[in-house]
């Protein structure tokens, strides 16, 4: 019987029924559809998380793909052999070596050799040296500790009976038994290398050296409070900046119940000198914002997270700049459910990019680089917004349809987002800030969290002097440790001037050395 029919034989409320109840199923089928939809595209993401690439990068070029697993040239031995143009190019060279070398070893002047001779047989009254063949091999000691062992003599006056001795060279941390190149060492070890103590100090056993873990700890609480100080002073001339990029990133500090912990937060901030600091605050709350940027006047980059709007608003002076890249991972997560849209959107924002890596490449500044902008980037910008407005206004799409929400994103930021077209100096994303953040991620994998937050206030004092010690192509043990050795002893009111960026140009030519770094220096000359 089909549905007509059986409504004929049904009264006046038993079809008012039947139609409610198949609203119902609609409604539930539309629904379960829906919901279906959002699990796919969730799958998606979790699956890329685990097996796809971490890269943002695109492959434009559709012909020049990757062979995808099981595919082989063979299938494609039908078509015509590709062939390339390689223009005419000058090659660069290589860095020089030292000697002649067979085996194609490079390195530089300050990797120490031991050489070795092995005697020839043959050599005797009937024959001579005429040459020598060289070959060089990578080798590595099981352990690069040592002991210096510091030898003072004590001398008797004969006259008075007096015993005198001279001092001991100080100490960084007073009495500690730690050399300044040890701490140096660990700092670097645990933040550049990401090796956390516990292993610093199974490699120190293996070497033959017995020390508690815990004392290990404490030299490393005890470095932080000296490089305090240099902290504070760098993130006074980051406060300084005329454009100024902020982010946080989570990290585990601080005990919350047994065998729990709390998350905290780090909250870098990047100054338009190349200088970056990482407090840290137990929360992610807005008010932080507040508190680490005070009364800032100036431009304020930063991605699309609400607490950055709310202080942008409520601070006079402040003109609150958004990151084009965030904008355009919206757009990706809409690829799948609307390819063709996301692919316009996408090569638009490719189009910009492309604009402003022409202007990085000419070097480009001031009011040069505005005009410029005005020219090759804003016609982007502007055709990017008049398009975004009318696809949301002529087609239909659902309002929870990811790409709805990545056009909703990009037009409730659309003056942040055109910022960077009226200020030269201001970036048009926070990539900069993202990749300095990079290091606190793989340290979470390594040395996973700290047991308290003054530990992770440590943690963000070297990471923010190491960091910058990186932009500013300063090297960090060279710097750790004439700094150690120095900020004791250095003016209050100059210590802004141990941070990297200025300690480079006044110690950088002649730094102080540790002992161990004196005596290998006497032992070459």
């Amino acid at each position: 019987m089909s549905f007509e029919e059986q409504a004929a034989s049904l009264d006046r409320d038993a079809i008012v029924d039947l139609l409610v109840s198949q609203q119902k199923l609609t409604k539930s089928v539309n629904d379960l559809a829906a919901r279906n939809e959002e699990l796919s595209r969730q799958l998606d993401w979790f699956k890329r998380q685990l097996f796809g690439t971490k890269s943002e990068r695109r492959i434009i070029d559709a012909d020049a793909r990757q062979l995808a697993l099981g595919e082989s040239f063979l299938d494609d031995a039908s078509a015509p052999e590709p062939s390339i143009t390689v223009p005419e190019h000058r090659r660069r060279t290589g860095k020089k070596r030292t000697e002649a070398d067979e085996s194609g070893l490079r390195f530089d002047d300050s990797v120490p050799v031991e050489e070795i001779r092995i005697p020839h047989p043959d050599i005797n009254e009937a024959t001579e040296v005429v040459s020598e063949k060289i070959t060089y091999r990578l080798a590595q000691r099981a352990g690069t500790y040592c002991i210096v062992k510091i030898v003072r003599p004590v001398v008797k006056s004969k006259e008075t009976g007096v015993l005198s001795a001279p001092p001991a060279p100080p100490a960084v941390l007073g009495k500690s038994i730690a050399d300044v190149s040890l701490l140096a060492c660990m700092v670097i070890d645990k933040f550049v290398y990401h090796l956390p103590l516990y292993r610093q100090h199974q490699r120190m056993e293996a070497a033959g050296i017995r020390l508690a873990r815990s004392t290990l700890t404490n030299l490393m609480h005890r470095t932080a409070d000296l490089l305090s100080p240099i902290y504070h002073a760098q993130l006074d001339s980051i406060l300084k900046s005329r454009v100024l990029t902020m982010d946080e990133t989570p990290i585990r500090a601080g005990r919350k119940k047994r065998g729990e912990l709390k998350t905290g937060y780090f909250w870098p901030v990047y100054g338009d000198k190349n200088e970056i600091a990482f407090p840290f605050s137990p929360t992610r709350a807005g008010g932080m914002v507040r508190e680490v940027l005070g009364e800032y006047c100036g431009v304020f980059l930063s991605d699309g997270y609400k607490v950055y709007e709310t202080y942008a608003a409520s601070v006079n002076g402040v003109v609150h700049a958004q990151c084009w890249s965030h904008t355009r991972r919206q757009f990706l997560k809409a690829e799948g459910v609307e390819p063709e849209l996301t692919k316009r959107a996408l090569a638009l924002i490719r189009r910009l990019y492309k604009e402003e890596g022409e202007l990085s490449k000419k070097g480009l500044d001031g009011a040069k680089k505005l005009e410029k902008r005005a020219v090759t980037s804003m016609p982007v910008v502007n055709e990017f917004f008049e398009w975004l407005k009318t696809e949301l206004t002529e087609r239909v799409l659902l309002p929870s349809s990811p790409f709805t929400k990545a056009m909703r994103y990009a037009l409730e930021r659309e003056a942040s987002l055109r910022v960077f077209l009226k200020y030269p100096d201001v970036p048009i994303d926070t990539n900069h800030i993202e990749r300095e953040i990079r290091p606190i991620a793989l340290g979470r994998k390594n040395w996973l969290f700290c047991w308290t937050e003054v530990g992770a206030q440590g943690v963000g004092i070297f990471q923010s002097l190491l960091a910058t010690c990186r932009v500013q192509g300063v090297d960090p043990y060279t710097y750790l440790v004439d700094v150690l050795q120095r900020v004791d002893e250095h003016p209050a009111a100059q210590v802004a001037t141990l941070t990297p960026r200025l300690w480079k140009e006044h110690f950088a030519a002649d730094p102080l050395r540790s002992h161990i770094d004196r005596v290998v220096k006497n032992a070459d000359s």
